[in-house]
């Protein structure tokens, strides 16, 4: 039995699977033929060398590596007979599929899988950095100007000297078309032979020849080893950027008015294009909802209130999120930003507002075509337009009259649910119970949006006497999701403190990176605590590790209203009908903890539709060959009344205000004040989510008057506009007016006219206009009329 072309299978003797490791059932060459990378991800852009790990290759293998199923590199055996690959150019992100062979590309008898990076997510430490990259952007505009530096960590290339290139990008053919292509080229060297001492400081001139024209593209620097321009060799490369410094010399003699025309000819070119602001989402009204709205926005690295706020492309922001995914027909994104108040920012106002995109920043799948290519094809329609007509030009009229913010008046927030403790649940119309049974469980489903969150529960350990007894009590330690046909998604708590994140029973990694595009879901882990799941109908999963429990929430966006089955009830607004059994039946009484226990263990995951991973003899027995709900398990329904409890004292300390009943039965039931502690801030983090999503009213933008200003750029219900006129105007309309309840401003319309005084002035003008008019035209007749008076009387002889 071999794994050899087997990965991914169990076999009749051995397996082949992921799970074999921690079962010991795995074939004798495994790790052979089914194998990992060292690192497991780089840059979209390619040359990242890694290892083969644990696989064996001769002095003489002839390496080549396949991505994808199609683009081949070339590979290598090093001093120490380890093989290695160097990843390609992709035109996508996310996991690709990975097979070797040793034998020239004869056979590819290995497998695994390589993780495309966009070039703003990957970490600093994989590519090479230019300092202050505002400066690069903006050479040869105004007083911008002088040296240049980029930096690399020397580790990325394996060479004494370096070559330092430039790359260009470039999208052709017809838009939206089966003709649109993005292509990266190679254009010419800064310097060539530079010693590998990760730093190059250089003067740009303008680029020879036509290289000019390219205005989008990246810096690499790879082995002088090399011809010029080799693909998928190993390198660094930079982030993608706009290519001022070597620019054409008409933009550096007059850069705004090059750029205006450039502006000019995007406009008409947009003005070509089909709409594609009608079906993007609808940002939410307020900071707190949007970073709350975690399963439809996640920030935007590049204005990040976490991080310093550093909006270079939106100032007077602090914060910026993204919509997730990207529209269907189009692959628009979504941007919407936030200033210190938390109110949105928007266009009309203000020049770091809000901001729609034709292409998706992250890309969107399929990817490898415009307008789906991660980062370049955004750049080519939507950055490099900005700073055509914002940055080196002051013209924004023209961008934004296409890139308009949209506001917040049709945004309507998800609802959200909650399972923590030991465990309690919280539902999407607000009813609390606790549930302790033991087994595999559905929380939510949805059979219209395909929808499927399952939760495992354990018993609990009694820490107060021996961590291996357990007490009847359980809690949550394992969430498995999927989302039609995306991959599985299952979190579960480690034994380190941290959670565990497993892609299709195979666990995954985010020690290099924080974000990972899988197949139809992302996921998003920046602590080994914090994990959120993002599926392509706007619903998210958080899973937050506190202490040794696990806190599950799930935000569902209004499409999911009456459409949600499980333990975290039925999202309809109406909490009646929360509780109902898997056959229907409601729980009558909802303080009966037996009626309440019937209803969870209905709820049990058939084997069938199982999510979870069973690689552990004790999973196995106990939930994958066994019952899925524990029948022989019955927990404590109540706190027992126990004055001489000596966990009493910490228990009234700890659990005090709402929610103090699941505190109090996590310490006296489940024995360990820690998870008391833990479920005081889950719930009280609920309350606070809760919160945040809360509706609110918005009464949209108001314009400021022709000729006049306004004041205030908040738009929700209880802001007030102030409206003013220009000197020699007179206000017409309400000079306050106050968004209501109802979505309406109060007052009317202002309007900035001529004042009386001007209005008196340009009155006698015209009327003495007209007298003189009269007196001359009575003159004119006078002497006609005398003129013919001496005709009649002199006739002619």
């Amino acid at each position: 039995k071999t794994c050899e072309q087997n990965c991914g299978t169990k076999l009749d003797s051995c397996s082949c699977h992921p799970t074999c490791g921690s079962l010991g059932s795995c074939c004798s060459d495994y790790k052979e033929y089914c194998v990992n990378a060292s690192p497991y991800s780089g840059s979209i852009l390619g040359g990242t060398d890694f290892v083969v790990l644990d696989a064996n290759f001769n002095k003489t293998s002839d390496i080549v590596c396949r991505f994808d199923d199609k683009t081949n590199t070339e590979g290598y055996v090093d001093g120490d007979g380890r093989g290695h690959c160097i990843s390609p150019l992709l035109y996508e992100t996310g996991w690709v599929s990975l097979q070797i062979s040793s034998d020239n590309g004869t056979t590819f008898n290995r497998a695994g899988s390589w993780l495309s990076v966009h070039t703003g997510k990957l970490a600093s430490r994989f590519k090479a950095i230019l300092v202050n990259s505002t400066k690069w952007q903006y050479y040869g505009t105004p007083n911008t100007g002088g040296e240049l530096q980029m930096t690399w960590n020397t580790t990325l290339v394996n060479s004494e000297k370096v070559n330092i290139e430039v790359w260009g990008y470039e999208e052709t053919g017809e838009p939206y078309s089966e003709s649109w292509q993005g292509d990266w080229r190679y254009l010419y060297s800064l310097t060539k032979d530079h010693p590998n001492n990760g730093s190059f400081k250089f003067v740009p001139k303008i680029a020879e020849g036509d290289f000019s024209r390219w205005e989008l593209g990246a810096v690499r620097v790879s082995s002088s080893s090399y011809p010029d321009g080799k693909w998928n060799v190993q390198a660094a490369w930079s982030e993608d950027h706009a290519l001022a410094w070597h620019l054409e010399e008409s933009f550096r003699q007059n850069s705004a008015g090059w750029a205006l025309d450039k502006c000019l000819a995007w406009d008409k070119l947009e003005n070509e294009l089909p709409n594609f602001l009608t079906e993007i989402i609808n940002c939410p009204c307020t900071l707190a909802q949007a970073r709350a709205d975690t399963g439809r926005f996640h920030t935007d690295y590049g204005c990040d209130i976490e991080k310093g706020s550093v909006c270079t492309y939106h100032p007077g922001s602090v914060h910026c999120v993204r919509a997730i995914q990207a529209t269907p027909k189009y692959a628009a994104g979504q941007q919407c930003c936030y200033d210190s108040t938390g109110a949105q920012v928007l266009t009309a106002d203000s020049i770091g507002g809000s901001t729609p995109d034709r292409a998706h920043d992250w890309g969107s799948p399929p990817f490898k075509k415009p307008p789906r290519i991660p980062g370049q094809s955004h750049w080519v329609y939507d950055v490099l337009s900005f700073y055509y007509c914002c940055l080196w030009s002051d013209n924004c009229y023209y961008y934004f009259k296409h890139r308009p913010s949209s506001d917040c008046r049709r945004y309507q927030s998800p609802s959200s649910a909650v399972v923590f403790g030991d465990p309690h649940f919280i539902t999407f119309d607000g009813v609390s119970y606790s549930f302790n049974g033991k087994g595999e469980y559905t929380l939510v489903r949805s059979e219209g949006k395909q929808l499927t969150v399952q939760g495992r529960t354990e018993p609990v350990k009694d820490v107060t006497i021996d961590s291996e007894k357990t007490i009847n009590a359980t809690k949550l330690t394992a969430v498995a999701m999927k989302e039609g046909s995306s991959d599985i998604i299952e979190v579960r708590l480690d034994r380190r403190n941290g959670l565990e994140l497993l892609r299709n029973q195979q666990t995954l990694s985010f020690a290099e990176q924080t974000w990972m595009d899988l197949q139809g879901v992302f996921v998003f882990s920046p602590i080994s605590t914090n994990v959120t799941v993002m599926f392509p109908s706007g619903a998210g999963v958080e899973v937050r590790r506190r202490g040794e429990t696990m806190t599950t929430t799930v935000l569902l966006p209004e499409e999911f209203k009456n459409s949600t089955v499980g333990l975290l009830g039925k999202m309809n607004g109406d909490a009646k009908d929360d509780l109902a059994l898997s056959n229907g039946q409601l729980v009558q009484n909802h303080s009966n903890p037996e009626e309440l226990f019937s209803f969870g263990a209905s709820w049990a995951v058939e084997n069938t539709s199982a999510l979870f991973t069973y690689d552990s003899e004790n999973l196995l027995n106990a939930y994958y060959f066994a019952a899925r709900h524990d029948p022989n398990f019955m927990p404590v329904f109540s706190v027992p009344e126990n004055p001489d409890d000596p966990l009493n004292t910490q228990a009234a300390e700890i659990c005090t205000g709402e929610g103090s009943q699941f505190c109090r039965y996590d310490i006296l039931v489940g024995r360990s004040p820690l998870i008391g502690n833990a479920t005081r801030v889950s719930f009280q983090s609920h309350v606070s989510l809760v919160d945040d999503l809360k509706p609110v009213i918005s009464c949209g933008w108001l314009p400021p008057p022709a000729n006049g200003k306004k004041q205030g750029t908040r738009y929700l219900q209880g802001a007030k506009v102030k409206f003013s006129c220009d000197d020699d105007y007179k206000l017409s309309g309400s000079e306050e007016r106050t968004c209501q309840r109802n979505g309406k401003w109060s007052g009317e319309d202002a309007s900035c006219s001529v004042p009386s005084k001007v209005a008196g002035i340009v009155a006698g003008s015209v009327v003495g206009a007209l007298t003189l008019i009269v007196i001359i035209t009575a003159l004119i007749l006078h002497s006609r009329k005398q003129k013919s008076n001496r005709s009649s009387t002199n006739p002619e002889d």
